[in-house]
């Protein structure tokens, strides 16, 4: 560790290596460090009334410029002077933090890009929409006036039982005119246990308390039920969509989005974020930068190439544009309920059913299981080497056959160039 007293400036800041400390000149016991990563912080080292050392972090450099943190430095040693111990003070008010105010201050770093997942990456829009509505709906109610440190296990459990029995069900306004539908149960419990978890670590790695209570405690299964499509709510999805195209009352890229998930296989969340220059149509591939896998190439079946070709009449970066915004179409869940109704499918076929749909049906033509995860970029079988930019002749052959079926299924004429499909254990 390295430490000299200059006066603290931005140069002297940057500069700061790795397990670098340098003290201010002017300011006694001020100075800035920098630990293993790049984030470098202010402190001040202070000796109490009483002879107790003290270290009290002031802020991180960007938040804070140098004479920012030196001013703030001063104010600190000022009520040192006057018998006061700041960092004695903080570490009680941490004791004292609830809940509630431990949920807005995960949910600020997280917005932040402070947080990373396993991915080392910041969290991504969808999640925390995610995260938020759970912290909303089910942890702040139930815990939210509970003190950090004082949260027990069995707190956790009572937390989890009232979830799953639906305690915190209702209705919940989500905009002007956004209505969400709470109805909690054994799934919705095992999720929001998995973030409240998460919470309880962060609290941990704050120094708010030194265990996480959510550890050990035995959840519900998950609950979720692996739905697909039948021939004949195949057939029926067909007709909505060849229904809804002659409607003239539903957003036609809405519409041409539905057909592209049934053809292959993809997260909604991937399809409504996909851009032109994401696109070769000429080699039938698309490289999706950042999704739940990372960076992933898919294989375009010809069908599939169709539908995207009949959105590049429309102008925009998005290949299936927003109807008055040039962004994604988030707008899309509210436009697949009324396709849905034209052809009265259930009410649990979602666009996730799509997805595992378009899976199943690669199991039924006989694809193994590494095939069927890069058809749909399933996580730790996703093509993701940065050196490959198109996909290959098995993966592309393995697209067009599960199209194929799908379309024969929702009674298409199928695309020219029919394939024959690879026995099991053949392909990837």
């Amino acid at each position: 560790m390295a430490g000299g007293r200059k006066r603290i400036g931005l140069q002297k800041v940057r500069a700061l290596g790795p397990g670098e400390i340098i003290w201010d000149a002017a300011i006694a016991g001020f100075g800035a460090r920098r630990q293993k990563g790049p984030a470098i912080t202010y402190f001040v080292k202070y000796r109490t009334a009483g002879g107790r050392q003290r270290w009290q972090v002031i802020g991180r450099h960007g938040v804070l410029t140098p004479d920012e943190a030196r001013d703030k430095a001063k104010a600190i040693l000022g009520d040192v002077v006057g018998g006061a111990d700041p960092a004695a003070e903080k570490m009680d008010a941490r004791k004292a933090m609830t809940i509630t105010e431990l949920c807005d201050l995960y949910l600020a770093d997280a917005e932040a890009g402070r947080l990373l997942t396993r991915r080392r990456g910041a969290k991504k829009t969808s999640t925390l929409l995610t995260d938020r509505g759970r912290i909303m709906r089910h942890i702040k109610p139930l815990l939210g006036r509970l003190a950090v440190a004082a949260v027990a296990r069995t707190d956790v459990e009572r937390f989890m039982h009232a979830v799953a029995e639906g305690k915190t069900a209702g209705q919940f306004k989500t905009g002007p005119s956004g209505l969400a539908r709470v109805r909690g149960g054994k799934g919705a419990a095992t999720r929001t246990m998995g973030l409240l978890g998460a919470l309880f670590t962060y609290a941990v790695r704050q120094g708010l308390r030194t265990d996480n209570p959510a550890h050990g405690v035995v959840r519900y299964a998950d609950g979720r039920r692996e739905r697909r499509l039948s021939d004949d709510e195949y057939a029926v999805l067909g007709r909505a969509l060849r229904e809804a195209e002659g409607h003239g009352k539903i957003w036609p890229p809405a519409i041409a989005i539905t057909r592209f998930l049934a053809l292959t296989g993809w997260r909604s969340g991937e399809a409504q974020a996909l851009r032109w220059g994401e696109l070769d149509l000429t080699r039938r591939t698309a490289t999706l930068p950042d999704t739940k896998s990372g960076r992933s190439v898919r294989p375009l079946s010809h069908a599939a190439c169709d539908v995207l070709r009949t959105m590049q009449k429309l102008s925009g970066e998005r290949v299936f544009p927003a109807p008055r915004s040039i962004g994604s179409m988030v707008g899309f869940k509210k436009y697949w309920p009324k396709i849905a109704k034209l052809g009265e499918l259930p009410t649990d076929i979602t666009p996730h059913v799509l997805r595992h749909s378009f899976a199943s049906l690669a199991g039924d033509l006989g694809y193994s299981e590494p095939t069927i995860a890069a058809l749909v970029g399933h996580k730790g079988y996703s093509i993701t080497s940065r050196y490959i930019h198109a996909a290959d002749a098995v993966l592309l052959a393995a697209a067009d056959a599960v199209a194929n079926r799908t379309m024969e299924l929702m009674g298409e004429v199928k695309p020219e160039g029919d394939v024959v499909p690879l026995r099991r254990g053949g392909a990837v």
